[in-house]
């Protein structure tokens, strides 16, 4: 099992590094199109649509309408802002307090509208890799291993020192601890980068220029806490639809969406501060 998970990992990581060194577009739009039918299509099961393959194809299409329209856009205009916006909405007004207040019953009207608005997210989440690519491949690189590292940190930590449960009934294996291990790990970490020249461009330097020491606390704190939302969520969907993973396509990890759970919510975040900076 572990043998089977450290090749995905490595296989995806690959896949990712070459996509950057190949610094296209095109292709990069292509290989998001591809794992955005995965995940739309697993987000279709777990909300029980009738038709998961057709509903991914439609957010697809989609996706690619406004990933190469954006393309001949400035970076961080006002389409791309106002979608990074109405997702950091959708997370702040619905899906994350319903990790309080519960997800509908699946049959329930409300169901399908929660599956459309998380389909939203979705689409945020990998404008937002189109769009943090466009700046550039290391910067883009360096808001998703924000992400990382904060998983990272809370896996070692909660193993540690975890004793209070964050959330036991969606996630019993999540801790307090552990979320403070991965925000420690993520400023920690994310702060002593800005000191090497060679990383001049990325998410953490650019919001230190813009706002400082107190700025940037501020936002890693906000980036670990959307990751934790993001990644409760995809358990507490998981948990109403009775499976333990979102599918199995990728071996040893599950489903892409068990991948980027903690990204979806963190990406378009990443977008809406980047639009506000001078």
């Amino acid at each position: 099992m572990l043998r089977t998970r450290v090749i995905t990992a490595v296989t995806l990581l690959v896949i990712l590094l070459a996509i950057l060194y190949v610094n296209s577009f095109t292709v990069l739009a292509i290989a998001l199109a591809v794992f955005f039918f995965a995940a739309t299509w697993e987000s279709g099961r777990l909300f029980d649509a009738g038709s998961p393959r057709a509903g991914a194809a439609i957010w697809v299409f989609i996706f690619l309408l406004l990933a190469f329209q954006d393309a001949s856009l400035p970076q961080y205009g006002h389409r791309t802002a106002l979608l990074a916006a109405l997702a950091v909405g959708i997370w702040a007004l619905r899906l994350a307090p319903s990790l309080g207040l519960g997800l509908p019953p699946l049959a329930a009207t409300g169901n399908w509208v929660l599956s459309v608005v998380y389909g939203v997210a979705l689409l945020a989440c990998f404008m937002a890799m189109a769009t943090l690519f466009q700046h550039s491949a290391l910067y883009f690189f360096s808001v998703m291993a924000l992400v990382w590292l904060a998983d990272i940190g809370a896996y070692f930590s909660g193993k540690a020192f975890g004793k209070r449960k964050l959330a036991p009934s969606i996630s019993p294996g999540k801790s307090w601890e552990g979320v403070a291990g991965g925000w420690l790990s993520v400023v920690l970490l994310a702060s002593g980068s800005t000191f090497i020249p060679q990383l001049h461009d990325t998410f953490a330097v650019r919001v230190l220029t813009a706002w400082g020491w107190g700025g940037l606390l501020a936002v890693l704190t906000t980036v670990v806490a959307a990751s934790v939302v993001g990644d409760l969520f995809e358990s507490q969907l998981k948990r109403r639809a009775n499976m333990k993973d979102s599918s199995n396509l990728l071996p040893g990890h599950g489903g892409v969406l068990d991948r980027i759970d903690a990204l979806v919510p963190v990406l378009p975040l990443a977008v809406f501060f980047a639009y506000w900076m001078p």
